[in-house]
């Protein structure tokens, strides 16, 4: 690759690495250790293609692989050992305990969705992309991708109403 094009791979990398990776935390519900190895993969796979594609639409190829990758490792059954990540002692300004006990919540919520209504709610409503982005992506019709999603907002909602304790 030329040099010129490894360094915009570079600061397409840096530009837009936390927001894809918030991405591909929210698709692989919550678990940071396979989120870095997703969004790895894809970018990996976004450097052979970059000459091809750096001037039209890098950004939503590596959505496009993050989804697909993300659906193809929730099929796969794992029963072993789960790393749990201890937070360090950061000292924070203001009380931020609801926001992120909030965060958590949605988290979990998102984490029980099965892997399709996950991407479809993450990529329509936090990524913000059209029904047609979003079934491009999920290689499927847009009556399908807009089904997920539905279905996907619709068990979020029980889901988090269940969590909630009624007042009074």
């Amino acid at each position: 690759m030329e040099r010129d094009r490894a360094g915009e791979f570079d600061e397409f990398v840096a530009a837009r690495w936390s927001g894809l990776f918030h991405l591909a935390r929210l698709l692989t519900g919550g678990d940071r250790h396979r989120a870095e190895d997703l969004l790895q993969e894809s970018l990996v796979k976004l450097w052979f293609v970059w000459p091809k594609i750096a001037d039209e639409a890098p950004e939503a190829y590596v959505r496009k692989v993050l989804s697909r990758a993300a659906a193809r490792s929730a099929r796969r059954r794992w029963w072993g050992e789960r790393p749990v990540e201890q937070l360090p002692e950061v000292a924070v300004t203001g009380d931020v305990s609801a926001t992120v006990v909030e965060r958590s919540r949605l988290e979990a919520a998102l984490a029980q969705l099965p892997s399709r209504q996950r991407a479809a709610v993450v990529l329509r409503y936090y990524q913000d992309l059209p029904e047609a982005h979003v079934a491009q992506v999920l290689g499927c019709p847009v009556g399908t991708a807009r089904s997920h999603a539905s279905r996907g907002v619709a068990r979020l909602r029980r889901i988090l109403a269940d969590v909630i304790e009624p007042v009074g």
